[in-house]
């Protein structure tokens, strides 16, 4: 069965590795082009065209598939079957139809719940306790394909958004593996269509959402600053300095929203609108990640 896989980030290199290793013919890898990054601004491959290259394949890199050149290349590769992950792109419907089998793609949440481009930060945003991957066939509209299958997995207390992004694209990975084999044994896979009664959407984050309200529960902030966590990280305001917060713990504790309670041998405690968080790890601006009580032995709180 003849492979072409769609993907950018390290979640897809996760899942190209894994196909690859499990002995699945891939005929072309497309993924975005390459980006300038870092102070000197140089031109950056992503995460899965490094795979693509170190295991001989060829590569694509359009930036749209509007050219009818660029939608001949790709059938040209004649896939059965193309497997996208976290492309970065809508795929257009002539695009959709080139392969024999469709497109499917791995979404990093359980559909139709959390549609959009930030699933598994708003999974733990939202304080949720499961999520996981599904595999689905594409269509014109975000996310909704008909459903293939899925895996689900407990999100830990104290797991960050990376944490479990980590832990998803081993889990999708698997998934992929699993859906194509059924592909390659039993052709044209049945799926179930998403219930629209049950749609919800995770919007891009951005670094407006980084300030933490004290007023809402201890264990709201404790998601604010998982969910946020690796990027844009979760921000406070102490005695005029900004901090990015890195790392908390719901502990016991009351006062007013946002006092310090005290500073204890493995953080700062600050009081919420119910409860009290402990932050364990933090950095100050310009500064680097410290754990909370390093930090405050060279810099006091003020009396």
């Amino acid at each position: 069965m003849r492979v072409v896989f769609m993907g950018t980030p390290d979640i897809a290199a996760t899942c190209l590795k894994k196909i690859l290793a499990d002995g699945f013919e891939v005929v072309g890898v497309y993924t975005q082009p390459d980006r300038p990054k870092g102070r000197g601004m140089k031109l950056v491959a992503s995460p899965v065209k490094e795979v693509a290259l170190a295991a001989g394949l060829p590569v694509f890199q359009p930036e749209n598939f509007r050219e009818e050149e660029t939608v001949e290349q790709l059938r040209a590769l004649k896939p059965d079957i193309c497997a996208v992950v976290a492309y970065g792109r809508i795929l257009p419907q002539k695009v959709l139809d080139v392969p024999t089998y469709g497109c499917i793609n791995i979404h990093a949440s359980v559909l139709p719940k959390y549609r959009g481009s930030a699933p598994y930060q708003w999974a733990v945003l939202d304080g949720l306790k499961e999520t996981g991957v599904t595999a689905m066939y594409l269509c014109r509209e975000m996310d909704a394909g008909d459903i293939i299958d899925v895996s689900k997995t407990p999100i830990g207390e104290n797991e960050t958004a990376g944490e479990l992004l980590d832990r998803l694209a081993v889990l999708g990975a698997d998934l992929l593996s699993k859906t194509l084999s059924r592909f390659a044994a039993e052709g044209k896979v049945p799926a179930m269509a998403q219930n629209p009664a049950e749609v919800s959407y995770a919007p891009m984050l951005d670094k407006s959402m980084c300030p933490i309200d004290w007023n809402k529960s201890a264990q709201q902030v404790h998601n604010h600053v998982r969910g946020l966590h690796p990027w844009p990280v979760a921000t406070m305001t102490l005695q005029g300095k900004t901090f990015k917060v890195h790392a908390t713990h719901v502990v016991s504790g009351s006062g007013e929203p946002g006092q310090i309670l005290g500073l204890t041998k493995t953080g700062l405690v600050i009081a919420c609108g119910e409860g009290a968080v402990e932050i364990t790890s933090l950095q100050a601006e310009g500064g680097k990640r410290m754990a909370a009580p390093d930090y405050f032995r060279g810099h006091p709180l003020d009396a």
